[in-house]
């Protein structure tokens, strides 16, 4: 009855759900949700048959079964599993929650979207009000319980939020409720919409071994080539080791090529020049193109990471308890000169806004220790168009993609060392502009859809 609610739901799940995939919607109604994700195939699931019927003659080439969400009768898995405004009715929301498992792969994500219990007086008053169809008693479900009944279940959460302040539309208010006010700390817990991203949880250690490519962007960087040579290990069945030079003065390209030409060791070592591109992401990006390994990983070549870590960051992907692992170096003591204070207060103050904009916590968005799979980075990639070609980094541009496609972040606390060769390319007000900008980009992205 309200399509301003129902159309701002729609554009929630459609930045959730990317076009194109294998799509469980529980609760289905009358379909438009389920038809609105476009699907390749699409399935929804309801127990009323007039709803049923009217999904059916609305969208035929979806596919609507009557059935209940406790048992759903169904085999295979799906890409996203769709709860929208239904648990409020299930008698055991645990149940439920534990039958979608044989429906889900490690990459499958449960969408579970429920209205704020501090609206129930609200909601009550329009339905005797005619303002809003009636409901059955509800559940009493705040999104901490959801959180842990899903962990019950056998899921682990990855996001969750509130949405929507002002469900009704009038022209400048409801703008400035939803995409300002609700954005505040504080405030967002007033919205009347909460929801909850979740994906399987993780079960023991990695099935197999993965083969890595660690990609190490360096310009003017000679001095720490045979010393990352050295030092970088072994990681689960094999390394791949990429320097990609961004047109050096100082004989880094003499010293990889010497590296190359002398090493006996166990990795693969390639050396690849970046060319006419510029940065530090354009580098990252061609090294990722040229990567033969499962896993991808970023390696700076000030060696300020002690590349001995990268076997933490192995481990954190391969026994699956993230899918995106990022470096946190805000957590041990740094060396005196690792990092100056101004770019010490920076880097927590936009950690805590980015954390607020991508509703996954960041400790460190500038740390260049990442580490993700090949098969997410290429569903980056495909993505990218949506953010467009905005980071000299490249640290916001994998970010930003990750939480777009609801990967599980994990951060891996470091040491950070001094630099011992070498100048830094960090510019502190040159570069905290460009974070400000960053900002105001994942703000747009995520908050406006």
């Amino acid at each position: 009855m309200n399509r301003y609610y129902y159309r701002h739901l729609q554009a929630f799940v459609q930045f959730v759900v990317p076009p194109g995939q294998r799509v469980l919607e529980l609760g289905c109604g009358t379909g438009d949700l389920l038809d609105a994700v476009k699907p390749a195939f699409g399935v929804g699931l309801d127990m009323r048959y007039a709803m049923l019927a009217i999904a059916r003659q609305k969208f035929p080439h979806l596919h609507f079964l009557q059935s209940d969400a406790h048992c759903p009768g169904l085999s295979g898995t799906f890409d996203y599993i769709i709860l929208s405004d239904l648990v409020g009715d299930l008698e055991d929301v645990q149940e439920a929650m534990m039958r979608l498992r044989p429906l889900a792969s490690p990459e499958t994500r449960v969408i579970v979207t429920y209205y704020n219990y501090l609206w129930e007086p609200v909601l009550k008053l329009a339905e005797r009000l005619g303002l809003k169809s009636p409901q059955n008693i509800q559940n009493w479900l705040p999104v901490e319980d959801l959180e842990g009944i899903l962990s019950l279940s056998g899921f682990s959460a990855i996001r969750k939020g509130y949405r929507l302040l002002l469900p009704v539309y009038i022209p400048g208010l409801s703008w400035f409720c939803n995409y300002v006010l609700a954005s505040l700390p504080g405030v967002n817990r007033l919205c009347l919409t909460q929801y909850l991203i979740a994906r399987l949880a993780p079960h023991g250690a990695g099935q197999r071994d993965y083969r890595c490519t660690v990609v190490v962007p360096c310009r003017n960087e000679a001095g720490n080539i045979e010393e990352i040579v050295r030092r970088v290990p072994t990681l689960g069945a094999g390394t791949e080791l990429i320097f990609v030079d961004g047109n050096s003065a100082d004989g880094t390209v003499e010293q990889i090529q010497k590296e190359i030409a002398r090493y006996r060791g166990p990795h693969t070592i390639r050396l690849l020049h970046q060319g006419e591109g510029i940065g530090k992401g354009d580098a990252v990006r061609k090294g990722f193109e040229a990567a033969t390994g499962d896993i991808l990983m970023i390696l700076d070549a000030d060696i300020t990471v002690d590349p001995e870590a990268l076997a933490k960051f192995y481990q954190a992907i391969a026994d699956g308890h993230g899918e995106f692992i990022n470096g946190s170096r805000l957590i041990y003591p740094m060396e005196r000169q690792a990092m100056r204070f101004l770019n010490l207060l920076g880097n927590k103050v936009f950690s805590m806004i980015f954390t607020r904009l991508l509703e996954q916590r960041l400790r460190d968005t500038l740390c260049g220790t990442k580490v993700l799979r090949t098969l997410d980075y290429r569903k980056i990639k495909a993505g990218r168009h949506y953010f467009g070609d905005f980071d000299p980094f490249g640290d916001f541009d994998l970010l930003f993609g990750a939480a777009k496609l609801n990967l599980k972040i994990v951060e891996v606390p470091i040491r950070y060392r001094d630099r011992t060769y070498g100048e830094t390319k960090i510019k502190r007000f040159r570069h905290g502009f460009l974070l400000l900008r960053m900002c105001w980009i994942a703000y747009k992205r995520f908050r406006i859809y």
